[in-house]
């Protein structure tokens, strides 16, 4: 089983992306090289959320504990859901 991790932007989060993108970027690219994070990436245009496909809770929750995104107020509010893969090999 797989997680899934849901952010929503705060309403004056997108204002604040530029600031902390870089830091985030680097966040996701640790996660997904130890091979915690599967895929992440924003949903709606302009942005409204995220979504995160993680191996397990734990990785989901240590990634949110320490993203910039969620620390300087970009994200108001995230969640996680398991997942249960129908399609997965």
């Amino acid at each position: 089983m797989k997680v899934l991790m849901f952010y929503e932007i705060a309403p004056d989060g997108l204002a604040r992306v530029a600031e902390h993108q870089a830091g985030h970027v680097a966040r996701l690219a640790e996660f997904h090289a130890r091979g915690e994070l599967l895929m992440a990436g924003p949903y709606g245009d302009p942005p409204v959320g995220a979504l995160g496909v993680f191996v397990n809770r734990a990785a989901a929750e240590a990634f949110a504990a320490g993203d910039p995104f969620v620390v300087h107020g970009v994200v108001g509010r995230h969640t996680f859901e398991p997942w249960h893969e129908v399609l997965a090999p």
